[in-house]
C-alpha cells in the first residue's frame, strides 16, 4: 500500500488521523503561513493546506501527503494562535459572549489527483468573567491554539454551542477527510485493521 504522510506538526491532527486505524507518518511542512492582501479566510485556509502538502509531497512523491491549516474567524478578523498573553487576552475578550467560525482547509494529494476542502463550524462562546480568562492564560494552553483556546482541552468550558463539525474546531475534520480517503483515493474499510 501507497505510504501516508501526514503534513503537520499538530499532535492533534495526529491523534485525530490515527483514529482511522491505518499507518501513517508524521512530517513538519517548513512553510511560510501569512494572510495575503484581500485574501479571504477560505483563501487562506486553502492556500496555506496546499502549500503544506505541496512542500511535503515533493519530498515524498510516492506517497498519498494529507495537511490541514485551521483558523478561528471573529467577523471579519482571522484569528490564528496568540504571539503573547497580551494577544491571547485579547482574542478571548473578543470572543467571549459572541459567536464565531472556525475553518479548516485541507489537501490530499498523490500522483494522480488533489483534492482541497475547506470546512466551516460556527462556535458559541458563553460570557467570560476577566479573572478566567486570566487563569485561562496562565495554564498556557492557548499558545499553540487558534483563537486563543483549545475545545478539547480546558477551553471546552468556554463553548455554549457548536453548530457543525467538532473535530473541524479541533484542527481536522474527520467525517470530511474521511470521506474523501475513502471515495476518491480508494481508502480500504477504516477501522478493518482493529477487527
Amino acid at each position: 500500500m501507497i505510504e501516508t504522510i501526514l503534513a503537520s506538526s499538530s499532535p492533534r491532527r495526529k491523534e485525530l488521523l490515527g483514529l482511522l486505524g491505518f499507518d501513517f507518518k508524521v512530517v513538519k511542512p517548513d512553510v511560510l503561513e501569512q494572510v495575503l492582501a484581500g485574501e479571504s479566510p477560505r483563501q487562506y485556509v486553502q492556500r496555506n493546506a496546499t502549500i503544506k502538502a505541496e512542500y511535503v509531497y515533493k519530498l515524498h512523491p510516492e506517497a498519498h501527503v494529507i495537511s490541514a491549516d485551521t483558523v478561528v474567524v471573529l467577523g471579519d478578523r482571522i484569528l490564528e494562535k496568540p504571539s503573547d498573553r497580551s494577544d491571547a487576552r485579547e482574542m478571548l475578550t473578543g470572543l467571549s459572549g459572541r459567536q464565531h467560525q472556525v475553518l479548516t482547509g485541507f489537501c490530499i494529494k498523490n500522483q494522480r489527483l488533489e483534492q482541497l476542502k475547506c470546512v466551516v463550524t460556527d462556535v458559541t462562546f458563553r460570557e467570560l468573567r476577566d479573572q478566567e480568562i486570566e487563569n485561562y492564560i496562565a495554564t498556557d494552553e492557548p499558545y499553540d491554539k487558534a483563537g486563543s483556546y483549545a475545545a478539547q482541552g480546558m477551553g471546552s468550558c468556554f463553548i455554549q454551542s457548536i453548530s457543525g463539525s467538532y473535530t473541524n474546531v479541533v484542527g481536522l475534520p474527520m467525517a470530511e477527510v474521511a470521506e474523501v480517503l475513502q471515495s476518491d483515493f480508494s481508502y480500504p474499510e477504516f477501522f478493518a485493521t482493529r477487527l
